[in-house]
């Protein structure tokens, strides 16, 4: 990994904007683009492609990945016997990979100060669509989506995110994380960032989240075995046991396909797709972009939107010790009256990980549940730790505004 001095370069990249927005009055443009930027070495793609310079070997897997990601799963696949969709590329087409905006429900409620997920009702997913009817030699039942129920006091609403350049993500060390949220509890204590502390379970080690809106998930491998059973109903070796419909147990009795529905094969392959799936082109860079980048950092959005990360080695060389620009740092916030009110993981009702903004432009749909359709709104509706960016926007001048929307527009 690059290194001066025993600080990663990616720690270095950050702490421009760190220390740009100790001053709000100093508009201090963070780096130019690298890797995700459009003279960078992944200029070529367009939203939905692989990486540009893969292997045949891993064109192959990718394409391979793409047909399961695509693939309408059936009941006598193991579909069910609750879910959301049937095919995984009905919530992230658009394009394929993306996201449709297609929004999911948690539920819960609070309990003597803490959150209580209600599993025993089926929480805190909901698996909104049901197979229908099914008939077994325990009989014959018909299975319908779930409701959020009457005693659960707390609901939201979450959009799926999208998943380009994820293989990116995935393949940064976890100490790379820790060092920059010590570096963010260091130069900017008020809007430092907390790493979400989750368990691998091939391995059974404390790894660092860094996918969902909770971060809540810490490989790719594990994502996709989440979504196979959460959001499809099929079981796979690192899930293997199906969700209650509504928290009743005994209803799997009425299972049509009671065994083991994924040997893993399935997952492995939407893991190949979304490992090698680019991350979204850089738009073109105009003066008013690279003053934005100023605007941008001078604020304060770049404490948590971090400009750029690092990755370590990996066997697959368009991933390996590579600079890249998610713009977030992949820690939870304290986000106030932004945070959808559900604890998962280590992440507290009021705590969110940072959305990345590379392919913001290309969403119509912002925060985690879509309620933003500008950047404008979704930046005002930033809270607790971000209640001071917002209010530095706000005291903006028309012609710094415009100049952050410009750079915000090219990513």
């Amino acid at each position: 990994m690059p290194q001066r001095g025993g600080i990663t370069l990616s720690i270095l990249l950050v702490a421009v904007g760190l220390a740009a927005c100790e001053s709000p009055s100093r508009v201090t443009s963070p780096p130019p683009p690298v890797g995700g930027g459009s003279a960078g070495l992944f200029a070529s793609t367009a939203l939905g492609d692989p990486f540009a310079n893969l292997t045949a070997a891993e064109l192959a897997l990718f394409t391979s990945g793409k047909a399961e990601f695509e693939a309408v799963e059936s009941v006598d696949e193991g579909l069910g016997p609750v879910f959301n969709e049937a095919s995984c590329a009905t919530c992230h087409n658009g394009p394929m990979g993306g996201t449709t905006g297609r929004k999911e429900t948690r539920f819960g409620r609070i309990v003597s100060g803490a959150f209580d997920p209600m599993t025993e009702l089926g929480g805190s997913l909901i698996q909104d669509h049901g197979i229908g009817l099914a008939t077994t030699p325990a009989g014959t039942y018909t299975f319908t989506g779930e409701v959020v129920p009457p005693e659960a006091t707390v609901s939201a609403g979450r959009i799926t995110t999208p998943l380009f350049g994820l293989g990116l993500v995935d393949a940064v060390p976890d100490q790379e994380l820790l060092q920059l949220a010590r570096l963010e509890a260091a130069t900017s204590p008020a809007t430092a960032g907390t790493p979400s502390m989750t368990t691998e379970i091939r391995s059974g080690q404390t790894r660092v989240g860094r996918f969902g809106w909770k971060a809540q998930v810490p490989t790719l491998h594990q994502f996709s075995g989440d979504a196979y059973l959460n959001e499809m109903g099929i079981t796979n070796p690192d899930f293997p046991n199906e969700n209650c419909p509504q928290g009743d147990c005994s209803l799997l009795a009425y299972n049509p396909q009671p065994h083991l529905n994924d040997d893993g094969t399935g997952v492995t392959e939407f893991t190949d797709f979304m490992t090698l799936l680019a991350p979204p082109p850089r738009g073109e860079l105009s003066v008013q972009v690279l003053a934005g980048s100023g605007v941008f950092a001078a604020i304060g959005c770049a404490n948590c939107h971090t400009p750029a990360l690092v990755t370590g080695a990996s066997p697959v060389a368009a991933l390996s010790r590579k600079v890249f620009q998610p713009f977030s740092d992949f820690l939870l916030h304290d986000m106030g009256s932004l945070g959808d009110g559900i604890a998962q993981g280590s992440a507290t009702r009021r705590q969110m990980r940072t959305a990345p903004l590379w392919g913001v432009r290309s969403r119509a749909l912002l925060l985690h549940d879509g309620r933003a359709t500008s950047l404008d709104a979704a930046i005002l509706a930033h809270d607790g730790q971000g209640a001071r960016a917002r209010d530095r926007f706000l005291r903006l001048s028309p012609r710094d505004r415009f100049a952050l929307r410009q750079f915000l527009n090219s990513l």
